[in-house]
């Protein structure tokens, strides 16, 4: 992905945070959220409320439908699928182009780089990440933690 790409991919920094917006949630923040939601409460209820759309695909579905069953979580089924019901029916799914385009950044955050390839692919207009050092990221996509995204939210009151 040379320079021009960039400009197509990466949403701009100065991103004007009104109306609507489209963004991609990492699977730590949204289990956060479904799970432990009184910190980040305000974040259910902005998809709730279309504030965001959470954008997903196959692949980050398939990871949110294994993480409720951890043993850490203690959730069964049911319990799993009622929080899922919290989050998916707000989403917009998106399918990845096949093969991946080949991203470095992606390489050395593995664990990361399905959602910033949903990112780039969905030209969401950021990724909301709960890893350790989001800016790591950054140099790729617009990257966020949840609190500055909560940050964002409150400007635009």
């Amino acid at each position: 992905m040379g320079p021009a790409d960039d400009a197509v991919a990466r949403p701009p920094r100065h991103l004007e945070w009104a109306g609507e917006h489209k963004g991609v949630f990492d699977t730590n923040v949204v289990v956060s959220t479904l799970v432990f939601g009184r910190r980040l409460l305000w974040l259910r209820r902005a998809w709730a409320d279309g504030s965001i759309t959470p954008i997903v695909c196959r692949e980050t579905v398939t990871e949110l439908l294994r993480v409720p069953a951890y043993q850490e979580f203690r959730l069964d089924g049911d319990e799993g699928d009622l929080l899922l019901a919290d989050y998916l029916p707000f989403s917009e799914v998106v399918s990845l182009t096949n093969p991946l385009p080949d991203l470095p950044i992606a390489r050395r955050y593995r664990d990361d780089a399905i959602f910033l390839h949903l990112a780039i692919s969905s030209r969401a207009d950021l990724l909301v990440s709960g890893g350790k050092d989001p800016t790591v990221l950054s140099v790729a996509y617009q990257v966020v933690s949840p609190t500055q995204f909560h940050d964002r939210l409150n400007r635009e009151e």
